[in-house]
């Protein structure tokens, strides 16, 4: 009892700063037993009482009100412990006084007012429309689960104000530690508030009830005398005297103030047209601020003013509002089509586009602008493709010299001659071999090849931001939230057709770019098969090997870049059938050239015999075939998704055809060689082996080439190419893949040897002509019979002891038998 009568005292108050009614909590020791214990509260001396709630013994909640003092202490009074002590103070702040039609940076709220006339707080109570404490005693929260309480009691509620409060609910939640006696006077305080309630008016009653009999006094006697008046029919009754005194005088006061009241009126109808004015600014300023925004290209301002206006005044019925609002929908229509414009404007960024179409989308834009916008940048990249065609053609058919750009394709093509031909004696003395291209490894890009490289990395500039356009379409990271769920619905519906019409754009630009590359690539091909996409280019000389095995190249890192993007294979196999379509014709033309080169190669043999009596002829032949075989390297390799170039039956047979082809040219070669006049030998450079001064003596005496020299040099070289050449031909043919290689053998083989024996018979009859003649006489004299001997069998080859063969005794044995017969 001694601590309940100790003086209050206040150790704290948050906040300890703050305009008048600044809600504060004031925290101290013994501020009062219960609510009816507090007596007195002052801030800054200030009485704060009547918006004082007594939560506990250490805790009131109050609101500062107007006091005089900029600072001061809180002082609390109690009856139990009388006037207290404070070791805090509250500071004071000024606000700045804000009237009606001033601009403020700050809401100011116009619900909730102070009166200064009355003194009064006008508007909501001065703590809340609810009291924190309804009960009266202390708040102990409960440690109760919220969970636990809500299955205790289904669809109940602890809030006080809500239609199913439960008052269980609330007791265990706020007050479950509380004892009996503070739940009676928590009954008590409940029933003195009630009856504050209901006696409020009433006692207001009890209070006047003589001013309310003077008052009726009063009427009475008034009443009473104008009845008395009525009586006396002299100039009318009171009431009329009255009436016409009152109708006197306001006709008067009318006469006097009209012009005030005019002016005032007037005044007011301004004050009241600007504070409309001011506080719809917004939707007065915003026809304006949309033409400058736009101006500036501050979208996204337009953007976020219009759905503030639209929320505000969408759907209002004052016709100012209705005009002003009628104004902005045009602007923003006008905005629409900018923006669509722009759009659809070609040549723009991915950046771009995604930016205009979630613009567009936030203005709730008709129809479908990103669909548009697709459909728009495919059309862009057709005509962006055929406009590169037609440049080109149109480049071709100008001046010359317009594509001097030089291509160095040496990399891996040039390759050395294998190993065990470098360890032989004629490749040792084979620097005399020069080709016929020293230059044809370095050469002026052709037209057709650069137009190839120029579509190509068009195509790979525009297709990804194409394709990445629409898996943003698809996602729907184009468009804005709100966007996206309000149209999320209606796109479901279409996606499966959008999927099949970017299916067929994307077809449509990978055949547009096959066919563009075919017409350029393939034109004698294309041109039959009645494309028009070969017009213009030069279709009498076809694109060389080197040309053909650039342009795969440049296909194949197009179809990497493409597969890279994730676009199905099944759209880009258009690309893969050109790409086989370029091997296979790469393969021929190569082939086909190779075949023009060997048959040169006569020109260039200086019938030069080493130790072994061969020339370099041998060796150049291997030599461009290995070297033509090499640069067919990377275009018989398979890349991933590749078939191979032989899988087709009709290209293994070409293919095979073409590689006799070159065989069989050679052959001929070797025949011409042997058959070429002695005026044509070119000896100004012949060179002899002294080892064999018995076989080749005759040349050193007079540097010319009989006819049975050519031939034995020439047999040499065939038994060199059927020991060796043909052989490692043959392994280079299987080391590349190539289909048939038994058969290019066998036939080549057989060509070789029917030469051979050719050759071989010509030389056995050149030298067995002289012996014949010179024994032919006595042959005859003895009456000789070449049936009475036996036949000679076996031959010896040249530079190996005496020579018979017998073809050479047939051949004489016929022309002796001829002879006889004319004789």
């Amino acid at each position: 009892m001694s601590r309940s009568r100790q003086p209050p005292l206040v150790t704290g108050i948050s906040p300890n700063e703050g305009i008048p009614w600044t809600k504060v909590t004031i925290r101290g020791e013994n501020l009062g037993a219960e609510p009816a214990d507090l007596i007195g509260l002052t801030i800054c001396g200030h009485n704060c009482l009547l918006t004082a709630e007594w939560m506990s013994t250490s805790k009131i909640v109050c609101r500062v009100g107007q006091a005089k003092n900029d600072k001061g202490d809180i002082i609390v009074t109690t009856k139990s412990g009388g006037k207290g002590t404070s070791t805090v103070s509250f500071k004071l702040l000024r606000p700045e006084k804000i009237g009606i039609l001033d601009q403020s940076a700050v809401w100011v709220d116009e619900m909730n007012y102070y009166d200064m006339r009355t003194d009064r707080n006008k508007g909501i109570p001065p703590l809340s429309l609810r009291p924190a404490n309804p009960l009266g005693i202390e708040i102990e929260k409960g440690k109760f689960p919220q969970k636990d309480l809500e299955m205790l009691f289904p669809g109940m509620s602890a809030d006080f104000t809500s239609e199913n409060f439960s008052a269980a609910w609330y007791l265990i939640e706020n007050h479950s530690n509380a004892s009996f006696e503070q739940l009676k006077m928590a009954v008590t305080h409940l029933k003195r508030q009630a009856n504050k309630k209901s006696e409020g008016s009433l006692a207001c009653v009890k209070g006047g009830l003589s001013t309310f009999f003077e008052a009726q006094d009063a009427l009475s006697a008034i009443h009473q005398k104008l009845e008395a008046d009525g009586t006396e029919k002299v100039e009318g009754s009171m009431t009329q005297k009255l009436e016409n005194v009152l109708n006197r005088a306001s006709n008067t006061a009318d006469t006097l103030f009209q012009e005030v009241l005019g002016r005032k009126d007037k005044a007011d109808s301004t004050r009241n047209a600007l504070n409309v004015l001011q506080r719809f600014k917004l939707l007065f300023n915003l026809p304006l601020n949309i033409e400058r925004n736009i101006q500036k290209g501050d979208y996204d301002v337009v953007i976020n003013d219009y759905e503030k206006a639209k929320s505000l005044f969408g759907k209002t019925e004052v016709q100012v509002f209705k005009k002003y609002y009628a104004e902005v929908e045009t602007r923003i229509e006008a905005l629409r089509e900018l923006l669509l414009d722009k759009l659809l404007e070609t040549p723009s960024t991915l950046h771009d586009q995604k930016r205009y179409i979630r613009y567009l989308s936030d203005l709730h834009a008709p129809g479908d602008p990103a669909w548009q916008c697709i459909g728009a940048q495919h059309r862009w990249i057709l005509q962006l493709m055929h406009s590169c065609r037609e440049g080109c053609v149109r480049d071709l058919k100008g001046p010359p010299g317009l594509h001097s750009a030089t291509l160095d394709l040496d990399g891996d093509v040039r390759a050395s001659v294998p190993g065990h031909l470098g360890q032989t004696a004629s490749l040792k003395r084979g620097s005399s071999f020069q080709p016929g291209r020293d230059d044809a490894w370095r050469y002026q890009t052709p037209h057709r090849v650069a137009f190839v490289e120029k579509l190509t990395k068009l195509v790979l500039s525009q297709l990804p931001n194409f394709w990445k356009l629409w898996i943003s379409y698809v996602n729907g990271s184009l468009f804005s939230e709100t966007a996206e769920k309000s149209g999320h619905i209606e796109r479901s519906k279409n996606v499966r057709q959008r999927q099949n019409d970017f299916k067929k754009m994307i077809q449509e630009v990978m055949h547009c770019l096959v066919k563009l590359l075919r017409g350029a690539l393939l034109p004698l091909s294309d041109a039959e098969g009645g494309g028009r996409q070969c017009r213009g280019w030069e279709v009498k000389a076809e694109l060389s090997g080197q040309g053909l095995a650039h342009a795969i190249q440049t296909l194949r890192l197009t179809y990497e870049s493409l597969t890279a993007l994730e676009i199905p294979n099944d759209l880009l196999q258009t690309i893969q059938d050109l790409i086989l379509d370029l091997r296979v014709r790469c393969v021929v033309v190569t082939l086909q050239h190779t075949a023009e080169e060997v048959k040169r190669l006569a020109e260039k043999e200086d019938w030069v015999v080493d130790s072994e009596g061969l020339t370099s002829l041998p060796c150049q032949f291997e030599r461009c075939v290995v070297h033509s075989l090499q640069s067919l390297r990377d275009v018989l390799e398979c890349k991933p998704g590749e078939a191979s170039v032989f899988q087709q039956p009709k290209t293994q047979e070409e293919v095979c055809q073409l590689s006799v082809n070159i065989m069989q040219v050679f052959i001929y070669c070797l025949e011409q060689l042997s058959t070429k006049p002695d005026a044509d030998v070119d000896t100004a450079h012949l060179s002899v082996d002294v080892s064999s001064p018995d076989l080749f003596g005759s040349i050193h005496e007079d540097f010319s080439l009989t006819s049975e020299q050519r031939l034995l040099i020439v047999l040499s070289n065939c038994c060199y190419l059927e020991r060796h050449t043909f052989r490692n031909i043959a392994e280079h043919f299987e080391k590349h893949n190539f289909q048939g290689v038994e058969k290019i053998t066998q036939v080549s083989m057989a060509s070789l040897k029917e030469l051979d024996q050719r050759l071989f018979e010509n030389y056995i009859e050149l030298k067995a002509d002289p012996i014949v003649g010179s024994l032919e006489p006595g042959i005859y004299a003895g009456y000789f019979d070449w049936k009475d001997c036996l036949p000679p069998t076996g031959f010896l080859r040249p530079g190996h002891g005496v020579l018979w063969h017998p073809i050479a005794s047939a051949s004489h044995r016929n022309r002796c038998q001829s002879r006889e017969l004319h004789l």
